[in-house]
């Protein structure tokens, strides 16, 4: 016979400090773990949506990222005379051959010198890439030394539309913001390849992004690409490169959250235990009644199992709640090209089912071992204790 599910639920309220103790610690480790995850998945977010399944990206064979790798013009000219490279209405290939450069700019809030990303494009980039929308302003104009900026790199690098952005010793106009669907080009900002390009001594490209005709055919364009001595070149997914880039520092916070929330977590697991010890010890008479009622040992080691596994989930849900409002705020970190890529934490299901989980686990472990001695208590004693 199964203790009733009231008989905890009126416990939860008669040892109301002892059990908020217990649900403030739990709280505050599920907290802590459903931010960090956030942390990650907004990292992963943010590359994970920059780049289109249908493009693929050329880099130099063996770069690491696009600030590594480094072609000819010649050799770019090789791989866009590809059938399988679709076409626009001209019957120009759909490329945008890019270089990326890492500049110094002074961040909004201490005016400390950080990395950003600066991008040479042509007009076709605005086509090939995708998803990249103006906000406010105009698009740069080829010839001229003016830029397009994202709107995480305008918010924090502090920069206006109309204002000018000193990198190194040219000034170069503002003209423009930019959105990209949350995805790390908004940490970013563009101007003219052919404006840039000597500015920065650089004769040929990093980047070159391919519209496909059919993206079946990617996996042939690349082992073509790849066997192909005169190049040099490899060719990926886009969308699957940015994605990879994000893989090691993405796996780093998360394992950072995990790892935070295991030593917290032992600590609130004891928290539970001397909680359920307590509660335990305080109510060895109404053991050895239910006991002398009829009730088996299991069904009492089930009881306060359960009502462990209730406070725990109460912590849990309160801490899901106190996460909540990290929910879209903004940070950043080094990104695949040593420039600091922005990026908004993003609280999903999935870590607030982890984090319930999280907390089911800690009261399941730290009520296990108290309410086995509370059901290996002999009646008798039971009775006669208090």
């Amino acid at each position: 016979m199964a203790v009733p599910i009231s008989y905890n639920v009126r416990n939860l309220g008669v040892r109301w400090r002892a059990n908020l103790l217990a649900i403030s610690s739990i709280a505050l480790v599920v907290a802590v773990f459903v931010v960090l995850a956030a942390m990650a998945a907004g990292f992963r977010t943010a590359l994970r949506s920059t780049g289109r399944t249908d493009n693929a990206i050329v880099v130099q064979k063996g770069a690491t990222s696009e600030l590594t790798s480094g072609f000819t013009r010649d050799a770019a000219d090789r791989v866009l005379v590809d059938g399988r490279v679709a076409r626009g209405g001209q019957g120009a290939p759909l490329a945008s051959p890019e270089i990326v450069v890492v500049v110094n700019l002074p961040r909004r809030v201490d005016h400390s010198l950080t990395n950003c990303t600066l991008r040479g494009v042509m007009p076709a980039a605005f086509d090939v890439r995708g998803g990249i929308r103006l906000t406010a302003g105009r698009r740069f104009t080829p010839g001229l030394f003016e830029v397009i900026v994202g709107e995480r790199a305008m918010d924090r690098f502090g920069l206006k539309v109309g204002s000018q952005v000193k990198v190194q010793k040219r000034e170069w106009s503002i003209v423009g913001s930019f959105a990209s669907e949350g995805s790390g080009f908004e940490s970013e900002i563009w101007g003219d390849l052919d404006t840039m390009a000597p500015e920065f001594h650089r004769d040929g490209f990093q980047v070159l992004v391919l519209r496909l005709q059919d993206p079946a055919n990617l996996a042939a364009l690349a082992k073509d690409v790849a066997d192909n001595p005169a190049v040099q070149l490899e060719a990926k997914q886009e969308r699957q490169f940015y994605e990879d880039e994000s893989g090691p520092t993405g796996k780093a916070i998360l394992g950072l959250a995990v790892f935070v929330a295991v030593i917290m977590g032992v600590g609130a697991v004891f928290g539970a235990m001397n909680t359920m010890y307590a509660i335990v010890a305080s109510r060895t008479r109404e053991i050895g009644t239910l006991r002398a009622l009829g009730f088996s040992r299991r069904a009492i080691l089930a009881a306060f199992v359960v009502e462990s596994a209730f406070i725990a989930l109460i912590g849990g849900a309160v801490g899901c709640l106190l996460a909540l409002p990290a929910n879209g705020v903004t940070t950043a970190t080094n990104g695949p090209n040593f420039a600091e890529l922005a990026f908004a934490f993003r609280v999903t299901a999935q870590a607030l089912l982890a984090g319930l989980a999280f907390a089911l686990s800690m009261g399941v472990f730290g009520g296990l071992l108290p309410a086995w001695r509370g059901a290996r208590l002999p009646i008798v004693s039971a009775l006669r204790a208090g």
